[in-house]
């Protein structure tokens, strides 16, 4: 888990509505919105996600990886992120490469960021 990421979008609102509807399924909020931008979180969660303005210069690219609390809401964020805007970059699934209990699913964001889901827990 994470305290805080912060990352620059070279377009604001449309990073701002796609990780807003991309995140709903995860239970993530607005937190506060400002002239700095906007910060993501779960209600009583100490992570956020720091979205600021960055008009000057292309933003890096990051990997964003969020804990879900289920596999369903590993494909409820996939669904959503991809009806958001976001392009595959692995679908909803076990990736034994890393654990037998690692379930993710991966999308690329507006500007280029590698943004996953994971439940960590065995299936049922």
């Amino acid at each position: 888990m994470f305290d805080h990421v912060v990352f620059g979008a070279s377009d604001y609102a449309a990073s701002k509505a796609f990780f807003l509807r991309a995140l709903a399924p995860l239970g993530v909020v607005v937190a506060s919105e400002g002239p700095l931008g906007i910060e993501l979180c779960r209600p009583n969660s100490e992570g956020s996600l720091c979205i600021r303005l960055q008009p000057e210069q292309k933003p890096s690219h990051l990997h964003l990886a969020f804990t879900a609390e289920s596999r369903e809401q590993v494909q409820a964020f996939y669904c959503a992120a991809l009806e958001a805007g976001a392009k595959d970059n692995g679908p909803p699934g076990l990736r034994p490469q890393y654990s037998g209990r690692y379930f993710a699913a991966f999308v690329i964001g507006p500007d280029g960021h590698n943004i996953e889901a994971v439940y960590h827990e065995p299936e049922a």
